[in-house]
């Protein structure tokens, strides 16, 4: 299949469930990976009002979506497919002493109204998705008019040396470095998009274009709903 056309993939990734989610969760929250989703938190909601409602799309642990609402003045929303998740995304909004409303559901058929947010992320999940298309849609159909999304994910155009210095600044012991970046280099970079195949999937979406910038071996792609 070609990349970015956006129908069903045969790969799927590993079920985020029992032992594999918590042993995820675990290598997402290093100290300087934390250090990062304050940072990311901080830039994404800059400029959205008090009050703001922002959604993440496949938050994992919850680790943005807890520093969002620290930040104490957005109503902050999670949406997984994955139960031990949602469990252990609760479980640390708990740990934190912020709310956090974290729910289980499909990426492609959200249980929210049209036009419920004014910010919608996805962090390191969008080449997991198996109908990327809904979902694209289906976040699009969920914000407001004249809001935005933004998607950050692994670059395909990523290269070894990228990935290396990728994994180095994430704080991990050894043999969980090792094992991150094996993943990262072979079995996730082959899933992800480039800036170029992603252009493409986006302009067959509701949204119709999008705004990519690559740093390191990430792509972010920044997609705004036309206020028409």
């Amino acid at each position: 299949m070609a990349e970015g056309q956006g129908r069903n993939r045969r790969f799927r990734a590993p079920e985020m469930e029992g032992t594999m989610a918590r042993w995820f969760a675990r290598q997402r929250g290093s100290p300087r990976q934390i250090i990062r989703c304050k940072e990311e938190a901080a830039r994404f909601t800059h400029q959205l009002p008090a009050g703001a409602k922002v959604l993440e799309v496949a938050p994992g642990p919850g680790y943005l979506a807890i520093e969002i609402a620290r930040l104490g003045r957005f109503e902050v929303t999670g949406l997984d497919i994955s139960h031990t998740m949602v469990e252990i995304a609760t479980e640390n909004a708990q740990r934190a002493g912020v709310s956090v409303d974290f729910r289980r559901g499909d990426a492609t058929m959200m249980p929210f109204t049209s036009e419920s947010f004014d910010l919608v992320v996805c962090q390191a999940a969008f080449k997991n998705f198996r109908r990327p298309l809904n979902a694209l849609n289906e976040m699009h159909r969920v914000l407001h008019r004249g809001r935005g999304a933004v998607i950050q994910d692994l670059s395909r155009d990523a290269s070894d040396a990228e990935i290396d210095q990728e994994v180095q600044g994430m704080g991990l012991r050894w043999l969980s470095a090792w094992f991150t970046r094996v993943t990262l280099g072979t079995m996730l970079r082959r899933r992800a998009y480039s800036p170029t195949g992603f252009k493409r999937l986006v302009a067959r979406s509701d949204f119709h274009a999008c705004d990519i910038h690559k740093t390191g071996i990430s792509l972010e792609a920044q997609l705004t709903k036309s206020r028409e």
